[in-house]
């Protein structure tokens, strides 16, 4: 009985991941990894890009709470046997130690036999093949395909490369199905039936990865300082985190002014981010959002959150602002001052952002507590000096989202490492990693310059002979800003939460 305990405590799992958001994978599964204090360790044939990933050292119970989890992941198999060849996977699945498989094979049990394949679609007929190929195991079980038991699939993987499909696989796993992960959870929170939403709310898919990466778990305290319309709030509530967040965009916050909304021009009553969360279960894990510039903290200095979470703006679809200004203010008499004073707004660099949110983390993580963020970058001028640090926190992952061929974000986390101290503020002088970079703050100029160059390429291979001799085709600047994000939809970013310095000014 130890004996078999003991077997089945050293099994290997397959990860059969999705072929999107590659990047993000791997930092993800570290980052569940690291919830359950496992360590990640991939057999010998790891490949970062590959669709299958075994890891060895985890239990079928870390596997299982690992797919409650997971975005990135499709589901994850006991592996039994593996091999380059049909005639290789006998072999492996004939050495495979009888005592595993026992349990699931015995004559009560119900059963059925899946083939997935990888860059190649099956007849029919050649999956019954490849099952009746199978005979060689000892299954004693009733075959049940409405209501199985237990679930065995064959994974076989024809490479990447859909121009050069092989006629036999490069590799085949088999093994016994242990969970799906939680792919169902970019359609059921699709911000295309969110209820609140605006031009900016972040994908679904992206908000949970966020939420991972952040490795956010029950009973945490997570903060978003560009709040946007809370779609960072909803993911992490969803994995049981007490959620909170600060904008300045006063509209947002309160769910009024202008829809987002095709067809609908004026938000309504009960549009607002609380809503969001009651559409899906989980007002209970809302704390509140309030009307703040993020450069200027409202709150005491204390470690208080265990996850800060968000996505600055650019200055593309939303304006970057912050409260002030350069010009002089002569105090008014007393008393003039109103209720629905609005305060003088400036601009509030990329760069300056950057700072104040690394800042801000250093003082307002707790240890161990994770900084994740998107960083919008021209990718002919990128460079790994581009990314913001700060002494109190340690760099985990980057990873890149392209957006077009010349812009991208990078999904950063952070870490924090340690308690800020009085020399943190020389170490910003001293050492040129910590100060910040000023090249940020082009990147809306440098957006737009490649958008109208690629344009004025396409322009040029163009026929202009079907325009009248008077008209031109309007210039992109001669377009107001909400229009301009009309018209460029395709090339902006798709997700970005927070963009809440200033709002668009009526028509």
């Amino acid at each position: 009985m130890m004996a078999a305990s003991s077997s089945r405590s050293c099994l290997q799992y397959v990860f059969h991941l999705a072929q999107d958001n590659l990047d993000f994978r791997l930092p993800e599964i570290l980052a569940l990894l690291a919830l359950r204090e496992k360590p990640f360790h991939p057999d010998g044939k790891f490949k970062e890009k590959s669709p299958y990933w075994c890891l060895n050292g985890l239990s079928e119970v870390d596997v299982r709470a690992i797919m409650a989890r997971s975005v990135c992941a499709k589901s994850a198999f006991e592996l039994w046997g593996h091999g380059h060849t049909q005639s290789e996977l006998r072999t492996s699945l004939l050495n495979y130690p009888s005592e595993n498989m026992a349990p699931f094979m015995h004559k009560d049990s119900k059963y059925k036999i899946n083939v997935y394949t990888f860059n190649k679609t099956l007849l029919f007929a050649d999956r019954i093949k490849r099952i009746d190929a199978l005979d060689y195991l000892p299954f004693e079980g009733t075959v049940s395909l409405k209501n199985p038991q237990h679930i065995f699939c064959m994974l076989e993987d024809y490479g990447s490369d859909p121009n050069n499909i092989p006629e036999h696989p490069n590799y085949i796993y088999f093994g016994r199905w242990i969970a799906d992960g939680q792919r169902e959870l970019i359609r059921s929170h699709s911000v295309k039936n969110r209820h609140f939403i605006g031009n900016t709310s972040m994908d679904a898919g992206l908000s949970f990865i966020m939420a991972n990466h952040a490795k956010v778990k029950e009973n945490d305290l997570v903060y978003d300082p560009f709040v946007g319309t809370g779609s960072l709030l909803v993911a992490c509530s969803h994995f049981g985190a007490y959620v909170c967040g600060t904008d300045i965009d006063y509209n947002t916050i309160h769910g009024k002014g202008r829809s987002s909304r095709i067809n609908q021009k004026w938000r309504g009553p009960d549009e607002n981010i609380r809503a969001n969360l009651r559409q899906y279960g989980i007002e209970k894990m809302y704390l509140d959002v309030m009307v703040s510039d993020a450069s200027k903290s409202v709150w005491r200095e204390a470690a208080l959150f265990d996850a800060i979470i968000t996505d600055p703006p650019y200055g593309i679809r939303e304006s970057t602002r912050r409260t002030g200004s350069h010009k002089e203010i002569t105090k008014p008499a007393d008393g003039i001052y109103a209720e629905s004073h609005v305060p003088v707004t400036q601009a509030y660099h990329l760069s300056d952002i950057f700072t104040d949110l690394l800042n801000f983390s250093a003082h307002h993580l707790v240890l161990g507590g994770r900084l994740v963020y998107w960083l919008p970058v021209y990718r002919p001028e990128y460079c790994e000096e581009m990314v913001p640090l700060n002494p109190c926190l340690q760099l985990i992952s980057n990873c890149e989202q392209t957006l077009s061929s010349h812009t991208s974000r990078r999904l950063i986390t952070m870490e924090k490492i340690k308690e800020p101290e009085d020399l943190d503020s020389l170490d910003h002088l001293a050492d040129p990693r910590f100060s910040p970079y000023q090249g940020h703050n082009a990147f809306r100029e440098k957006y737009f310059s490649g958008l109208n160059k690629r344009r004025g390429k396409e322009d040029n291979k163009s026929d202009f002979n079907v325009l009248p001799a008077s008209s031109s085709p309007p210039h992109p600047f001669h377009l107001c800003p909400l229009l301009l994000s009309l018209f460029l939809k395709d090339e902006l970013p798709e997700g970005g939460e927070g963009r809440c310095f200033g709002t668009m000014a009526p028509d």
